[in-house]
């Protein structure tokens, strides 16, 4: 089972400087992920507060938090990532409610 998780992302200085670059990095990031075990669902490049938003599937909080450093040591992009449930996991949840 793999586990969603959406990256909310800004760019740095550098990252806006190169951003005529940024379609190129992101496919280099998905494919560096696929290595990693992290299937890089979509991305959107946003209007508002972030400039990026990403969903990821990844095996395990571990190999998620492995893949967001490696991203983040590249200097283009400071990010947020949120765990996201489906409804059926969400009901799952719920279920254990006491």
């Amino acid at each position: 089972m793999t586990t969603r998780y959406l990256v909310l992302a800004n760019f740095t200085d550098q990252g806006i400087r190169t951003v005529k670059d940024t379609t190129k990095r992101a496919a280099l990031v998905s494919e560096m992920g696929k290595s990693a075990g992290v299937n890089m669902k979509s991305i959107f490049w946003t209007l508002g507060g972030f400039d990026l938003v990403i969903e990821v599937e990844a095996p395990d909080d571990a190999t998620m938090t492995a893949w967001g450093l490696t991203v983040g040591a590249m200097g283009n992009v400071r990010t947020q990532t949120l765990r996201a449930f489906d409804a059926k996991e969400m009901d799952g949840i719920l279920a254990k409610m006491k």
